[in-house]
């Protein structure tokens, strides 16, 4: 067994920060979703107001994922960072209007002092949190299905690319995912917040869940027929057990769920998710553009993957922190000290 380089690092690296922005950012993408289908102004009024409190103070930075990753692919994989990007500049450019678009929906929603200003903002906010996974998803179907040539190699084809029957099942399974994340994180926000809404939201997380499993079972499938040569490597020993691993913690968190232990299933979901995207990259190693671009091929030079390697960790020590005390802030209820002894798990 070869031993792991430095590149090898650097790209384990990249794809935690892959995965934290998954989680993360894809259950703030998620409480879009369910701010689009929340109904009415008058209807839909206090799942908004959830939403709100819930992503209000995390929302822009969890996008430090995002920026993270690519200052790491641009970096250490500068050929396969130019071929993505000439490959997909369409739909990673939607990607990003619609990040800007969800942006200056939810801020300028928050400030508008008429109905008929919060509706557009409104709509402008989840619209673009619905469109944007998707477009992210097509991007790595793409990518994993061999539709994208190493910038040496040339540009690959600017529709067909995205468009095909692997980047809209990832599209859609990325919607899916998000809606998910963010119905589980929210049924226990709403436990703290306005209990009455518990009922609808562990409901949503529940439906969320299995049309989740589905997605993903499908997708499968759609992977068989449209790239087999990554279809037989989702079966080797390692993406395997992960894939399996992903279905038995969804499976978990579909059970916890309907045991109510809101704080648990926080845990098995994001385990979900995790495992589903580490098999995915676990039946690609080392190919980083199938099927023929590997890490060893790609990466730029070792001092240079030393140098990055070590900014990481120097700016780890400053970021991990930071992050932790501000989830901690916001994620901690208030509340008086009769109540603590009374509230557990449930």
């Amino acid at each position: 067994m070869s031993h792991l380089t430095s590149a090898d690092l650097l790209l384990g690296v990249l794809f935690l920060a892959v995965t934290a922005y998954a989680l993360f950012g894809g259950a703030d993408f998620g409480a879009g979703f369910w701010d689009l289908f929340a109904g009415g102004a008058r209807t839909g009024m206090r799942r908004r107001k959830l939403i709100e409190h819930a992503i209000g103070p995390v929302w822009e930075a969890n996008h430090v994922w995002l920026i993270f990753a690519v200052v790491l692919l641009w970096t250490g994989f500068p050929a396969v960072f130019a071929g993505v990007a000439a490959t997909m500049y369409i739909p990673l450019t939607c990607a990003a209007l619609g990040i800007i678009g969800r942006g200056a929906g939810f801020a300028f929603r928050k400030t508008s002092d008429t109905v008929g200003r919060q509706r557009i903002f409104g709509a402008l906010f989840a619209f673009s949190s619905v469109v944007t996974p998707f477009f992210f998803g097509a991007v790595a179907g793409g990518v994993a299905s061999g539709r994208v040539p190493p910038w040496t190699a040339g540009r690959g084809d600017l529709l067909t690319s995205w468009w095909n029957p692997t980047s809209i099942a990832t599209g859609a399974l990325a919607v899916a995912v998000c809606a998910y994340l963010a119905a589980v994180f929210l049924t226990l926000d709403a436990r703290r917040e306005d209990p009455d809404l518990v009922p609808q939201m562990r409901r949503l997380a529940l439906w969320a869940g299995a049309a989740t499993g589905v997605l993903a079972a499908a997708g499968l499938l759609v992977v068989r027929l449209d790239a087999g040569w990554l279809a037989d490597r989702l079966w080797r020993p390692v993406p395997a057990a992960l894939i399996a691993a992903s279905a038995l913690a969804g499976l978990a968190s579909i059970g916890l769920l309907a045991a109510g232990r809101y704080v648990a299933v926080r845990i098995t979901g994001g385990l979900a998710v995790a495992a589903m995207l580490w098999g995915w990259a676990a039946a690609q190693y080392p190919y980083l553009l199938p099927p023929s671009t590997t890490v060893s091929g790609v990466a730029a030079t070792p001092a240079v993957m030393r140098a990055t390697l070590w900014a990481v960790l120097a700016g780890a020590a400053i970021l991990a922190p930071s992050l932790w005390w501000l989830f901690r802030l916001f994620q901690t209820p208030v509340r008086d000290s009769s109540h603590r002894a009374a509230e557990g798990d449930r």
